[in-house]
Parts: C-alpha cells; structure tokens; sequence
C-alpha cells in the first residue's frame, strides 16, 4: 500500500555526501577526496547530488573532468555554488533550440534550478512565501506609458491603504516620477517605508503612507462572475500555488461562487503566476475539470531512470520530515528521500473532481512571460480534455520541477522532473503561445472587463474574437519594478515504494 509523506526541508543537520572508498563498486557510496575545506566540500556535494537526482544527469563527467573544486576561486561562497551549479546545467543540448535546457539568456543563471541561502538575494523565493506570508510593502509598480500599480497584495499595507492595480503613481517619497524614474521607484519600494501620491480609478487624487510589515495573505487576488454575450464567465486572477492549506479555502470558495451562478466559461488569470507546489495545481486542475474526468489521467512525472530504478542511494543522505518537523517512521527506519517511488506508475497522477462545478465548456488562461512551473502545469493538464485557449504572450516555459536538497546550509534546487500530459505532451521548454496575443494593461483592476486581456477572453467566448483584442494595439512595454515572486515548481506529494 502507497503511504503518502510530505516534503519538508531539512533544516537542523549540515549533510555532506564527499567521501572516497577504494571499492567504486559501492554505489552507496559517492566518489571524492576525504579532505579539503568545508566549501570545497559543500562543491563536491552539489556535484555528487546532481550526478544521480539532476534530470539530465547524464551529461556530467566524471569527477576528475568536472573538478567541482575549480569553482572555490570566487568573490563569495554563494557564487562559488552558484557559478558550479550553472556549469552543470548548461551541459545537456536541447536538440530542439542547440542551447542547453536550462539555457536563460542571462550568464551565470540558470533557466530553472537555483540556490537558496535563506535569504532573497539570488534566490527565486520572493518576499511572499508559499505559505502566503509576507514581508514587504505589498505592491508592484509597472512603467509603461505612465507609471502604474501592478498589483496589491490583500492583508498588505499598501491594500490597508486602499491601493489597486490600475491606481496611476504620480510622486514618491514627495518626489514627482515619470518613466524615466525606475531606479528611485526600485530604490523606494525597497525600503521599510514609503509614500505615495496616486490617482485612483475614479481620478480622485490622494497622498498614502506604507510601511513594511508581515502579513498573511490571500493569493486569489480577484474572483468575480463577467458577462459573454449571453453566457456568465467565471474569472479568477491566481497569484501563486501557494500550499494547498493556504490555497485550498479561497479557490473552493471562488469556484462555489461560479457553480452557484451556473457559469459555463473560465478565465483563470495566470499572468504573474510563477508557480509553486504541484498539489495545489491539481487541486485548480481538479476545480476545473468535470466529474466525467475522474480517475483519466492528469498528469505523469518523469523522473532520471537512476531515481526511477532506485539507483539514487545519495537520497539516504535526506531525512524527511512531516509537517509538523517530525521525522516519519518507515520500514523500521527514519524515512529519507531514498524510500520515495521515483517510478512512472508511482507519479501518474489522476483527475479527482473537486467541488460541484460541472458547467464549464471552455477555459481561457491569461498568460505572460511570468507564466510558469505549476500554472503551465494548470494548462497543459487540461488541454488534452477540455476546450483551452491562451491569451496573452508568450509563457516562460518551464515542464520541470523539483524538490529541495539540504548541503550544508543551503537548499540547492535543481531540474528533476519532466511533465507530460495524458496525450504526451511537454515539450515546452521554450513556453507556451498565446492563441490570442494580448499585451497586459495595468491601467486596468483585475476582473475589469474593460483590461486588455480580459476583453480579449471575453470576446473569444462570446465567439467574437475579431473584437477588441489587446495584441492590435501598440503597447509601450512594461518595466515591473518591487519585490521579487517565486518562480518554480516543487513537488510537495510523493510515495514510499
């Protein structure tokens, strides 16, 4: 029988895996020197762990080729980790692109893995937790024509003081702005205190002052019921898969909203959404879908063929803890990574109807670049069996995930799953193409029918998408300024064997 334990990071043990032992036969045991420094040992690690969980392993050398050891020569040890980390994940080709998969763009980072130190700098965790706490002023800006609020998160100082997408920012700190002024706005919403005079909706005029503070969020930014010619559309904007504890309460009671009005389309607004744990993404998925869908398959994880035929013995090396911090019990020993189901059966996931909406015929997400991980995840899912279009631009692609492992005091997050829907289908390193291009516009709250994307949608499913389609318009570009958002994938419900 399949006992379900959940992931937890490591946080009271620093783990090293670099040892060397004359028998290289011991597949138990990793092959390195058994003296050096603590840095150079924390690069052997990442190496070790990599050459058995990372997904395209296989393009690794051999330990002496790879010299983990060369990457101690930098300004710090973060970016000694980080600068070996992106040597590794540039190895293997994606013979689609002749890049590497996990090829960015941007020297020295990584497309999806990454290092987290337990602070923000260089990490992809943001101030926002996946827990739905925060830490900072609670808004994002965008210059673009003008400059204008992104987004508010609710529970934040800035929501206390009334601020919404859309509302135009005039002065900061009593200083005037423009667009010219992205680095003071940067600069201003990196402090721990803050004013602002902006013109709201309405074009009323007022002066706030914001201060950092910790909140509890919500991440359903918006949820409302919006007219298509004669059909009601359910229109939910998603901050991020947040746990499903945090999540699961405001998505059921968005979608309780939409079955009592009987809608018929979804516009699920994914445009900032980076991602986060894949149980939440099912639990969307399972909202969406119908009851006709139960048990067809959802989802499968492809993890390397060492972890699916438990050849991964570097894993005994990462204890699991409940969700409470407690070590779990299994088989007469501490469970660790290494009693996981690694195995295809093991991770093909099915749908399982959440709720009572069944009325929905066609779903229309609303896509940006900032579109990842567990929302393409969303969509990919449900395209094999539902009617699914994509408005906006272009997605980030990312069809991987991963879960952290704990090397001294980091948490080192690489590539190591693939995901593919029920037609085999998750090829989209390069990400997603919108059906309907449609530039986003922060002039606009979410839920307006009136924004850019939405009217898009809205057109689409009244079956008139020749009307006001947001990507016929000339669009100065967005620059998005303020606090960083998580961007991944973490696998958060995994089986022992």
């Amino acid at each position: 029988m399949k006992q379900t334990l959940f992931i937890a990071l490591l946080s009271c043990a620093t783990v090293f895996v670099a040892c060397r032992k004359d028998h290289d036969t011991d597949t138990d045991t990793p092959v390195s020197p058994t003296e050096g420094t603590r840095e150079q040992f924390t690069l052997d690690s990442i190496y070790l762990y990599a050459k058995q969980i990372y997904l395209w392993y296989d393009a690794l050398p051999d330990y002496n080729t790879f010299n983990p050891r060369q990457y101690a020569t930098g300004s710090s040890v973060l970016t000694n980790y980080e600068r070996e980390l992106y040597a590794i994940t540039q190895l293997k080709t994606n013979p689609g692109t002749g890049y590497s998969y996990e090829y960015s763009g941007y020297a020295g980072t990584p497309k999806y893995s990454f290092i987290d130190d337990g602070s923000l700098t260089g990490a992809r965790l943001g101030t926002v937790s996946l827990a739905d706490k925060g830490d900072d002023l609670g808004l994002s800006i965008s210059i673009g024509a003008d400059v204008r609020i992104r987004y508010v998160n609710p529970g934040s100082s800035a929501a206390l003081a009334g601020l919404q997408r859309g509302f135009r920012v005039t002065q900061v700190n009593g200083i005037a702005v423009s667009t010219s002024s992205s680095s003071y706005i940067q600069s201003a919403l990196n402090g721990s205190n803050m004013s602002m005079t902006v013109v709201d909706n309405n074009g009323i005029t007022s002066t706030v002052n914001l201060t950092k503070t910790k909140y509890t969020t919500n991440p359903v930014w918006k949820d409302a019921v919006l007219t298509a010619g004669s059909q009601k559309v359910g229109y939910l904007a998603y901050s991020r898969f947040s746990m499903l504890s945090s999540s699961q309460a405001p998505l059921e009671a968005a979608f309780n909203i939409f079955a009592s009005q009987g809608v018929t389309a979804l516009i699920i607004d994914l445009r900032y959404n980076g991602g986060g744990y894949t149980q939440t993404a099912e639990e969307l998925i399972n909202l969406i879908a119908p009851s006709t869908l139960k048990d067809k398959t959802m989802y499968i994880e492809y993890f390397n063929d060492l972890m699916q035929n438990g050849k991964a013995p570097i894993l005994k090396q990462q204890l699991y803890l409940d969700a409470n911090g407690h070590t779990v019990d299994y088989n007469g020993h501490k469970a660790t990574y290494a009693d996981l189901d690694y195995s295809i059966g093991g991770n093909t996931y099915k749908f399982s109807k959440v709720g009572t909406l069944n009325t929905v015929k066609q779903v229309v997400f609303i896509v940006s670049g900032n579109t990842a991980s567990a929302s393409e995840l969303v969509i990919n899912s449900l395209k094999p069996h539902l009617a699914v279009k994509l408005v906006g631009s272009q997605t980030y692609g990312k069809p991987v995930g991963f879960f952290g492992v704990k090397i001294d005091a980091y948490t080192v997050y690489m590539s190591n799953f693939y995901m593919q829907n029920a037609n085999g289908d998750g090829n989209y390193f390069q990400g997603m193409t919108p059906d309907i291009a449609a530039s986003d516009d922060v002039t606009h709250d979410f839920g307006d029918a009136n924004e850019n994307c939405i009217a898009a949608a809205l057109n689409y499913i009244s079956g008139h998408p020749s009307g006001k389609v947001g990507g016929a318009k000339v669009e100065t570009p967005l620059i998005h300024l303020g606090p960083p958002s998580f961007s991944g994938m973490i696998e958060d419900r995994m089986h022992t064997k």
